[in-house]
């Protein structure tokens, strides 16, 4: 690696105490509040049931059990991807995106058991073969051939969106692919009241279950489809002009009105539709490279896709529907009185933004395989010269002395590392290796704070 020369001077806040803001409850409230349904499902079943005997009881109840949870589960997994800003500013958009990994696996695995259980336990009650008795439940129980299709449009989802498949997809194929579960969602919805002992005779956990759903798809339709329609009328943003800033990037700047009530912070992203042949069917994540402003926005992209790579021919004057903003990777984040950015590649759009409006002492350090693919840096400096903040500009190319992204590098550049805040964006691998070298060099990981759109 080669350190270029750095934008370098004392900070003039140096010593001045910044009280932090307060870290939010709403990330273990969320938590609490789903694992205390899922004992309430739990509760359910255990009232509903007089008495598990011999095996078919057991393998029954097990099913019974797995069934509901996963029931559950669908209902939490829709409502952590419904884009409720609350959770989304708290939590993080990333965060929950992991928790909604997470959970999908889960149910899935749920979905799974349920399914072998209620069979081998029916078919042990009615002394059938396996085969029989899923020919008997599929073709004659009622709803079950659609909660049969549901559960397999789940499994087709899974397997697709597993890491080996995800890599040969698209962001677009991805995020089409999971409308499916809407639909799987509805028809599982179906069957678990048409066939589920603990519902068909208990008119209480019906109405609760409708409940939940509904409130559920309430969120969706407001957050997912009315907000964006209700803003994109209200704003009224257009591409104001298209500027390239270095090999395969490109700012999009943005008119429109009333932008001061998108509520938007330094490090925040929307999703952004912009409605030209071929690009108006999906809205692209893209963070805001300049702190928000009344009357302008702007993005700052790298070819990466056809999606990003059609951005560079928008033609001024293009509409554009905008959702959001997104994520936590805010001010709201900081919990230390001094903050490092570390920025890789166009990983510097955010960081770019939280330099410019984060209070206290700020360092910089931006990583990039050639000079040339450091973006935004003639902004960057001037920033750096007005708050008088230290800048480190590191490239692969040309081969020079090492800076490897190491625990020994971090802490030679920036001495007092592990008292500091982490603000961290860049591509996956380098991120990983840099959370690696922070946590050694003693970095809490309640203070590394890192925002990802990978899918």
């Amino acid at each position: 690696m080669t350190a270029l020369p750095t934008s370098s001077t004392p900070h003039t806040s140096r010593g001045v105490r910044h009280r932090p803001p307060r870290r939010s409850a709403v990330p273990l409230l969320a938590q609490l509040v789903i694992w205390a349904g899922a004992a309430g499902v739990l509760a359910l079943w255990w009232s509903d049931t007089n008495a598990v005997v011999g095996p078919a009881g057991w393998l029954t109840g097990a099913g019974r059990i797995t069934g509901l949870l996963a029931g559950y589960a669908c209902a939490v997994l829709l409502a952590l991807m419904a884009r409720v800003p609350l959770l989304d500013h708290t939590v993080g958009t990333d965060r929950l995106a992991r928790w909604h990994a997470m959970g999908g696996r889960c149910t899935i695995s749920l979905a799974l058991a349920h399914t072998l259980l209620i069979i081998w336990g029916y078919s042990l009650s009615s002394h059938t073969g396996v085969v029989g008795q899923t020919t008997t439940l599929v073709l004659h129980y009622p709803d079950l051939l659609k909660g049969t299709v549901g559960f397999v449009l789940f499994l087709a989802t899974g397997i697709l969106s597993a890491r080996a498949a995800r890599r040969r997809m698209s962001y677009e194929a991805w995020h089409y692919l999971h409308f499916a579960t809407y639909l799987a969602v509805f028809l599982t919805f179906g069957h678990q009241l048409a066939n589920g002992a603990d519902f068909v005779t208990n008119h209480l956990a019906q109405t609760a279950w409708y409940t939940l759903f509904l409130s559920v798809a309430a969120l969706l339709a407001w957050f997912r489809f009315a907000v964006p329609v209700r803003r994109g009328l209200r704003h009224r943003l257009r591409v104001a002009a298209v500027r390239p800033e270095g090999p395969g990037v490109v700012s999009v700047h943005l008119t429109g009105e009333y932008l001061d009530e998108l509520g938007g912070e330094a490090g925040q992203f929307l999703r952004w539709r912009f409605l030209a042949r071929g690009l108006w069917w999906t809205a692209n994540p893209y963070s805001l490279s300049a702190p928000p402003h009344p009357r302008h926005l702007r993005i700052t992209v790298k070819t990466a896709g056809g999606h990003s790579a059609a951005l560079a021919r928008l033609a001024p004057g293009t509409r554009v529907w905008a959702e959001g903003p997104y994520g936590g990777f805010t001010a709201s984040r900081r919990t230390a009185h001094q903050t490092l950015l570390l920025a890789g590649g166009v990983g510097i759009t955010p960081l770019r933004t939280l330099f410019e409006t984060l209070p206290g002492q700020v360092t910089l350090i931006y990583r990039a395989r050639r000079a040339d693919d450091l973006v935004l840096r003639g902004e960057i400096d001037t920033i750096a010269a007005r708050r008088r903040a230290p800048v480190h500009y590191i490239v692969d190319e040309p081969a020079g002395h090492s800076s490897p992204l190491t625990a020994r590098a971090l802490t030679d550049l920036v001495p007092d590392l592990a008292a500091h805040d982490v603000y961290l964006c860049g591509p996956p691998g380098m991120a990983e290796a840099a959370f690696r070298a922070l946590r050694e060099a003693g970095v809490p990981a309640r203070r590394i704070h890192h925002e990802s759109f990978a899918f």
